[in-house]
Parts: structure tokens; sequence; C-alpha cells
């Protein structure tokens, strides 16, 4: 009997789009039996779930660099998975593989290019919290902004906000590997903060949580960044304009903290520190990169291998927690990564 056989397959699909803060009633759990396997495709046990903040703008009907979330539509999300049936020349069964598999327990998947990437095989001895983190989107996000459009070099002052998020992590320790004089990170809450500094290597944190942010931006940066690396917009964006080096470039990878607004938020009032300090503002999607993907992930697989980038993983577990699990990010819970575990591989390996 195939495995397809003896299931049937949990979804989480989008039952309303949300009005401010995404809840968990935008959801609902579906069961249907498994689709039969077709020519040149596998079918893929999910093992888990990979969260970021991105999603929560697939949700609004609106026109983005990939099409939103369709009403009744399996939620949109990367995952680890292995293959338990096959019919691809290019996976075998028991083979782990990452993709953008959505919230279900199983998905069939082609193997073919999609706007979101291909299924990719995990290479030995990488285990799916890494797939996931530093050698997945995030990591590569990290990768590209810090390198390719901050153009982060020797002697640079950076700063990087949400620097303890999955993303802001990875991009602060690129910008120290890369010869950064000085990387301070903003981050909310002094556990957050103390691994930036222990574990990550920071100069400096900030809790914005609980410290005078323009105050300690000013302490911390005394002659300006040269280089800011935002993922949270709004206040935060505003203080790093008025503490931004003459020249300095800043890069706009994400904006946190209006992404649950009912209306959007006004502009950044300090805008004019762009012109009085003459910065170069750049925006980037991780999408317009793939073709270099070789290059990043040789990179970082290379910095992980040897010691000199560390992972933080909020690993959480269970199928019925899932649309909970995303509400985390927004209510600034997870430190690195936020991950849910939906089971072990069920094929030995």
């Amino acid at each position: 009997m195939n495995q397809s056989d003896e299931h049937t397959n949990r979804q989480w699909r989008l039952r309303s789009r949300p009005v401010g803060m995404v809840r968990t009633s935008d959801f609902e759990c579906v069961e249907e039996p498994l689709p039969a396997l077709g020519d040149n495709q596998v079918l893929v046990r999910n093992l888990y779930l990979a969260f970021e903040p991105a999603m929560r703008g697939w949700l609004n009907d609106v026109k983005s660099y990939v099409p939103p979330v369709g009403i009744g539509e399996v939620m949109r999300a990367s995952s680890v998975g292995q293959v338990i049936e096959s019919r691809h020349p290019s996976y075998a069964v028991g083979d782990l593989v990452s993709g953008m598999l959505g919230w279900q327990e199983y998905a069939l998947a082609d193997g073919e290019p999609g706007p979101m990437g291909r299924l990719a095989t995990v290479p030995d001895g990488i285990a799916p919290e890494v797939m996931l983190s530093a050698l997945g989107g995030t990591g590569l996000t990290a990768y590209f902004g810090m390198t390719d459009i901050g153009e982060v070099r020797e002697g640079d002052t950076v700063l990087v906000s949400g620097a303890a998020g999955a993303t802001g992590s990875v991009a602060a320790q690129i910008a120290r590997l890369r010869g950064a004089e000085r990387v301070v990170g903003i981050a909310g809450g002094p556990e957050k903060c103390q691994w930036l500094t222990e574990q990550a290597g920071l100069d400096a944190a900030i809790d914005y949580k609980s410290e005078n942010l323009a105050r300690r931006l000013r302490d911390e940066l005394p002659h300006g960044a040269s280089l800011f690396f935002d993922n949270v917009g709004g206040p935060i964006l505003d203080e790093a304009l008025l503490n931004m080096a003459q020249g300095g470039r800043v890069v706009l990878c994400g904006g946190i903290s209006g992404y649950n607004e009912e209306e959007l938020p006004p502009g950044p009032r300090n805008y004019m520190q762009i012109v009085i300090r003459r910065l170069t503002v750049r925006g980037f999607i991780l999408i317009d990169h793939f073709k270099d993907a070789g290059r990043a992930l040789g990179d970082l697989s290379g910095w992980l291998s040897e010691g000199q980038l560390a992972v933080a993983t909020d690993v959480q577990e269970g199928f019925e927690n899932t649309p909970q699990t995303l509400l985390r990010l927004f209510e600034g819970k997870n430190l690195g990564k936020q991950l849910l575990k939906l089971a072990d591989p069920p094929i030995p390996r």
C-alpha cells in the first residue's frame, strides 16, 4: 500500500483577509484525502514550517512581488520535509527537501522552479533548522542585503534594527565578518540583547523597549552609522536617520512595525535627513538575487562550519499551533528564526 493510501492531509487555509493585526481566526484547518501522485512529482511529508514577517503582506489583496494568498488557499510558507513517494528522477524516497510547500502536513511538488524558488535537496549533515534559517530565505536575504545592496566594507560602522530576528541576526554578523569596525544592534528585551553581544559578537545592543533609543544611538554611534540595515521601519527608522554619517547607506529590508496597521502609517518624519546627510536608500527583494544563491550559500555554509556564525531558532511544536506561531513574530516573542516542528522523519535515514 502507498503512503498516500494511509493518510489524509490537514491544511491551514486562509479564511478571511486580516484587518489590522492578523488573528488565528483568519485561518481554518481542513482535512482532505491526499491526491494521487503524477509523473515527475513527489509527495513530501512536512517536518518543519518556517515563518517570516513578510507572510503578513502575502495576506493582503494588493499587487506585490508575489500574488496574494487567495481565500481558501493553503497558506504559503517554506518548509523542510521528507520525500515519502517519488515519480521524479531527481528525488528519492527518504530525501530531505526544502521548498515553498505551505501550511500542510503533506504536499505534492514537481521540482520545477516557481516564483519563490524550486524544491531543493537538503545537503547531508545540515539540520532542518539551519536549512530554514541561516541557509534559507532569511539567511540569503541577510547576505544579499548586507553585501550586495549595503556593500558593507572594512571600517564601516553598522546599525541593524530587528537585530535579534532571523534576518537581522545574520545580517549583523555578516557585517562583523566582512570587517565592519563597529556593529550595533537594536532589539526588544534583555535576553535578545544579551544574545547579540555574547553569542553573535556585536559590539553593542540597544533594548528599545526599556532604554532611551535616541540617547543610546548617540552614545553608541558618536560619528553616525555609515550603514543602516532596517527590518523595522516606523519610529526606529526615524531615529536612525538622525544618527547616520554623511554619505551613509540605508538598506530597507522590512518594516515589521507597520505590517498589522489598519491604515498605512505616515512616512518617516525625518526623511529630509536623506537630503541633508546625502544618504543612499535602497530597497530589495530576495527573488531578484536567486541566480547568485550559490555564492551566498558557499559563504554562509563556510562561516557556519568554521563556527563564525551563530544561529538562533525558536522552535514551537504541533500542527494545531500553526497560526499562533505566526503571531509570535508580531508579538516579539521569537529570538532568531521562528519555526514549527510538525513531525520527525517517517523514513529512517
